[in-house]
């Protein structure tokens, strides 16, 4: 975090902010494993060849999950389902979990798709519908348990098939990554809620579209302040930067393990023109900026241009 301040002999009437800890987008996350994974040409050649026998049991798949996590008693209790399953609820979720698998199988790589996944992390982080939160080792075993299935399923269906070793390897890949994107927002979602104060905010205009709601509570630690507070919404909501910052990239010296400086590029989001945060009433630009303290009982107000 940086907050600019022009002087000229005295404090200016106006500051202009930044953030510069934010988290990668979920575009920026799922482009840069992918690259990193190797996930090309040949992981999806071998993976082609192995959809079909993998769709022919997809139902096989999702009706399957849901037994297990009824018949394991932690995951029953985590869903409500000690007494069995709601069966409205799951009906919801075999829906939701289908979605994901015939994306999956269809082998979308949208960024569409990555921000899908994003939000499937805040939803299971309790940030959904029902609001049930389900711990993180859950959802990384979730997706270890569908790459199992994978597996027995190919076994059974492509016997002795030398492409299975090859094509089993590829959609670990995919489904590594699938668990990072959900995972970015499932820890965006578990830091919105961290900590005792809940802090009131409300949105104008367009930051709506974004939030789909006027309102929203945000719990912050004792003694926050402003910087805290914005970089937590705009990890949780990073489809909104485009529309708010103008990106610049600054180089910053750091030590590494043994203390030896080396350069890197740090980004840093400037806000743009119009936007405008408001604390109790007054806005940020016009006070402490991002050092602003946040108090339980305080009220944050977020602006677009034109309002």
């Amino acid at each position: 975090m940086e907050l600019e301040t022009r002087l000229n002999g005295h404090r200016a009437a106006q500051l202009t902010w930044y953030l510069t800890n934010l988290t990668p987008s979920p575009e920026e996350e799922w482009d840069r494993l992918q690259k990193f994974l190797g996930l090309g040409k040949p992981d999806f050649e071998v993976m082609l060849a192995t959809i079909e026998p993998l769709f022919r049991r997809g139902h096989e798949l999702v009706a399957g999950t849901y037994d297990y996590l009824l018949a394991h008693h932690d995951t029953a209790v985590i869903l409500g389902w000690e007494k069995g399953a709601d069966p409205e609820h799951l009906a919801e979720r075999r829906r939701f979990f289908s979605v994901w698998l015939a994306r999956t199988l269809g082998l979308d790589l949208s960024h569409d798709f990555a921000r899908y996944l994003f939000r499937a992390g805040q939803v299971h982080a309790a940030h959904g519908p029902r609001q049930v939160h389900v711990p993180e080792r859950y959802v990384t075993g979730s997706i270890s348990l569908v790459n199992a299935t994978f597996a027995r399923f190919l076994l059974e269906e492509m016997p002795g098939n030398p492409i299975v070793p090859a094509a089993l390897a590829s959609w670990n890949k995919l489904l590594s990554l699938h668990l990072h994107l959900m995972l970015l927002g499932y820890q965006a979602a578990r830091a919105w809620d961290d900590g005792h104060h809940p802090i009131d905010l409300s949105f104008y205009g367009r930051v709506r579209n974004y939030t789909r709601r006027d309102k929203m509570i945000m719990h912050l630690p004792q003694d926050s302040r402003m910087d805290v507070l914005l970089t937590r919404f705009f990890n949780y909501f990073p489809h909104m930067r485009a529309d708010v910052f103008d990106i610049e990239w600054l180089d910053t010296d750091r030590l590494d393990d043994v203390g030896r400086p080396w350069l890197v590029m740090e980004k840093q989001y400037r806000v743009r023109k119009g936007w405008r945060v408001l604390l109790n009433g007054r806005d940020i630009s016009f006070e402490d900026g991002l050092e602003a303290m946040i108090k339980e009982g305080d009220k944050v107000d977020i602006f677009p241009p034109g309002r």
